[in-house]
C-alpha cells in the first residue's frame, strides 16, 4: 500500500513537472514574438525557432538557426549557456547539442536553401528523413553549414525580399 501511494505522488509530481515544462517552452514565443534579426514571426516558425542564452544572463531569441549563427558570429566574445531550439514535430524547445538533427531533403528550409531540423528523437529524425530525405548529422556540422551556407542564404533572402517589396508596390499601383 505504502508503495502505491508513493508511485502515484510521484507520478503526480511528474506529470506536474511536465505542465511546467511545456508552459515554459512555449513562454519564449510570447516573450519574444519576432526574430531579432529578420522580423519573422516565433510563433509561425516554432519548429525551428531558437533561444540562445549567454553566460552574461543576455537572451535572443531567433527564428532560424541560420539567424541564431548570425547573433553567434556577432557576439564572439560571449558565451553561449543554452542553446535551445523547437522540435521540429512538437515544437517544444529542446537543447541543440543533444538534437538529432537532419541537413538537406525536400523540404524547403527556414532563411537557408539547405534545410537544418532538429529532433528530440533519433526515430523521429529517421522517420523524416524517409520521408522528406537529408542527412542525420550532429549539431557541430549544422552550425559549421549555417556559416558556411551565410553569403548565399543572405544573398538569396535580400533578393526575396526585393521581389517582395516589387510586388508589393507594383500591386498597390494596379
Amino acid at each position: 500500500m505504502k508503495n502505491r501511494g508513493r508511485f502515484l505522488l510521484i507520478a503526480a509530481l511528474c506529470l506536474l513537472a511536465a505542465q511546467v515544462v511545456l508552459a515554459q517552452a512555449q513562454e519564449d514565443i510570447k516573450k519574444y514574438s519576432s526574430c531579432k534579426y529578420c522580423g519573422m514571426d516565433r510563433e509561425k516558425f516554432a519548429h525551428s525557432r531558437v533561444l540562445i542564452e549567454y553566460d552574461d544572463g543576455s537572451i535572443v531569441a531567433a527564428c532560424s538557426i541560420h539567424c541564431a549563427a548570425v547573433d553567434l558570429a556577432s557576439n564572439i566574445d560571449k558565451t553561449p549557456k543554452a542553446i535551445l531550439l523547437g522540435d521540429y514535430d512538437t515544437k517544444n524547445l529542446i537543447d541543440a547539442e543533444k538534437a538529432f538533427w537532419v541537413m538537406g531533403g525536400k523540404k524547403m528550409g527556414v532563411m537557408t536553401r539547405k534545410a537544418k531540423w532538429a529532433f528530440e528523437k533519433k526515430a523521429d529524425a529517421e522517420k523524416f528523413i524517409t520521408e522528406n530525405g537529408g542527412a542525420l548529422t550532429a549539431f557541430d556540422d549544422v552550425m559549421k553549414a549555417a556559416y558556411e551556407d551565410m553569403y548565399l542564404d543572405t544573398k538569396m533572402i535580400r533578393e526575396k525580399r526585393k521581389m517582395m517589396k516589387r510586388m508589393s508596390v507594383e500591386h498597390k499601383h494596379q
